[in-house]
């Protein structure tokens, strides 16, 4: 328990939708193969030639997302999919890393049955603790590219980085092991990541890049930290994204 309640930041209540900043969703509800109910929103845009998949962070739920979202939509056209994992917002159960990527295998599935969505033109969006979910969802279910924002290497890298005895990494059950996960994909690979960042540290996100296999690029945010990459990245941070996105696409 104290594990999870050191990586698992969960919050119930939605306190805001698409609605509140007016832009177009689908409120969806999918089964996992433990039988509960996870939330997803599904935003259709205007070129359904892409579909994102948004794995968010550890902390809070969709509502959380709202600004993302609405400043995804300001610069692309894309379908966007967001989801909360077992535990958070509105869906059932508790979060752990096997039911995170639960999660993930269930959405996957809803995305390549869903009519209106590419499922060779699927782009995985991950940040933080999402960004490891979106890896391991990429070993069986590879996507057109993947974009990981302010990753880290492990768990238990971060563990050795956050308490100040040794061993405290090899204690942990859960350990979210992207560090040789991604030495494994070939998917093409954009990593974002603050140069500020004051909870993943920059040396994590070039450690998980250095780890990649090409085509790869690493775009650092200068004065951004963990939580603020988006508003202070700017346009230069989501037109990277679109450029990396149109350049995968079009390698296809």
């Amino acid at each position: 328990m104290l594990e999870r309640r050191f990586l698992f930041f969960p919050v119930a209540e939605l306190v805001y939708t698409p609605d509140d900043v007016d832009l177009e969703y689908e409120d969806v509800r999918i089964q996992t193969s433990d039988g509960l109910i996870i939330n997803g929103w599904f935003l259709p845009g205007s070129d359904t030639s892409v579909t994102w998949l948004w794995f968010h962070g550890n902390g809070g739920n969709l509502g959380h997302r709202i600004r993302d979202l609405e400043q995804a939509r300001h610069y692309s056209d894309a379908n966007i999919f967001i989801f909360d994992y077992h535990g958070y917002g509105e869906s059932e159960g508790v979060p752990t890393e096997k039911n995170t990527y639960l999660d993930s295998r269930a959405v996957i599935k809803y995305l390549h049955s869903r009519q209106g969505v590419d499922s060779d033109a699927i782009v995985y969006v991950g940040h933080s603790l999402g960004a490891a979910v979106a890896i391991e969802l990429a070993l069986s279910s590879p996507p057109m590219a993947m974009i990981l924002i302010s990753p880290f290497a492990s768990v238990r890298d971060m563990a050795h980085l956050t308490f100040p005895f040794r061993w405290a990494g090899w204690l942990l059950r859960n350990h979210y092991d992207s560090i040789s996960r991604v030495q494994q994909l070939s998917t093409p690979i954009l990593v974002l990541h603050g140069d500020q960042d004051d909870i993943v540290p920059i040396d994590q996100g070039r450690k998980l890049y250095m780890a990649a296999n090409d085509p790869k690029r690493l775009q650092i945010i200068e004065g951004a930290t963990h939580n603020n990459i988006c508003e202070v990245g700017g346009e230069l941070y989501w037109k990277e994204i679109e450029s990396f996105i149109e350049s995968a696409n079009s390698s296809r």
